[in-house]
């Protein structure tokens, strides 16, 4: 990847497959200021576009995952005091969308992402980890959605992706009270697979889940999360003709399949093509 150590908020690591993404603003709680939020979206579509990975794991430093909005965005933001309401009120649906957008990558982008989190996962950043596929957590962790403290409605993906992950009832709980949720109710609720004692064993334990990962055919771990996805958001007669749909077409036996039997036989492992690159400058 291009300008890999360029970034302000965030490091980023691309080893043996595996991207991986650190958030980087310790003193700083890892709030997500001006920097992270144009910053985040272009490593996610860099990694996505080049294929420069098959999985990624988004951890954080220092004591807590991430205290969510650094209040300098809020405080950042010009507003033209002149311009009709209307308008006003239309241009901040965008800015919305546009932040929106910023997690949105996450769902769209090829490879699995995985989160690993330890201490506080508060307010954006619950928005942030509700769109990765998979999320582990530390004992220590807790998840609190921190909008209601702050007069105002959760607004970048916690309240439409959590109820998909855990329970309805539990979600409105969270979202009107902004209580935190500890590591084992996360747990118990399934919005994290494992709970550890840890970052260290966390991240050790994360990031063979990834090799794992890594190891399959890109093709057909990219066609897992596209039906899974799919699924979430759609009935079951037609996530099945989705299904017939994709493997009539990206399913080629001759290719990966084979290759899995003849690693095999060999006692070797087997050796995939990446995904093909995407490049947005070419029309056809």
């Amino acid at each position: 990847m291009s300008n890999i150590s360029n970034y302000k908020s965030l490091t980023v690591e691309v080893s043996n497959k595996i991207a991986h993404i650190k958030l980087n603003r310790p003193d700083a709680f890892n709030s997500m200021n001006l920097d992270f939020w144009q910053e985040f979206p272009t490593v996610i579509h860099d990694i996505n576009n080049e294929s420069a990975a098959r999985v990624i794991v988004i951890s954080s430093t220092g004591k807590h995952f991430c205290a969510g909005m650094d209040l300098s965005v809020f405080t950042q933001s010009e507003q033209d005091t002149t311009m009709e309401l209307g308008r006003k009120h239309e241009q901040l649906r965008r800015t919305v969308l546009r932040l929106q957008e910023c997690f949105n990558v996450l769902e769209k982008a090829r490879m699995p992402i995985l989160m690993a989190i330890q201490g506080g996962c508060i307010g954006g950043a619950v928005d942030l980890v509700s769109a990765a596929d998979c999320r582990y957590c530390t004992s220590d962790a807790f998840f609190s959605i921190e909008e209601t403290k702050l007069a105002m409605t959760a607004d970048l993906g916690t309240l439409q992706r959590l109820p998909k992950l855990i329970s309805m009832g539990l979600v409105k709980e969270l979202a009107y009270t902004g209580r935190r949720m500890p590591a084992q109710e996360a747990k118990d609720a399934g919005l994290v697979n494992s709970v550890y004692d840890v970052q260290e064993s966390m991240l050790t334990a994360v990031m063979a889940i990834a090799t794992d990962i890594a190891a399959r055919s890109p093709l057909a771990v990219t066609g897992c999360k596209e039906m899974i996805n799919y699924a979430r958001d759609h009935s079951v007669a037609d996530s099945l003709n989705y299904m017939s749909v994709w493997q009539s077409g990206m399913f080629q036996p001759q290719n990966d399949m084979m290759e899995t039997f003849k690693a095999k036989a060999k006692n070797r492992p087997p050796e995939f093509d990446d995904l093909a690159p995407i490049d947005n400058s070419k029309v056809l």
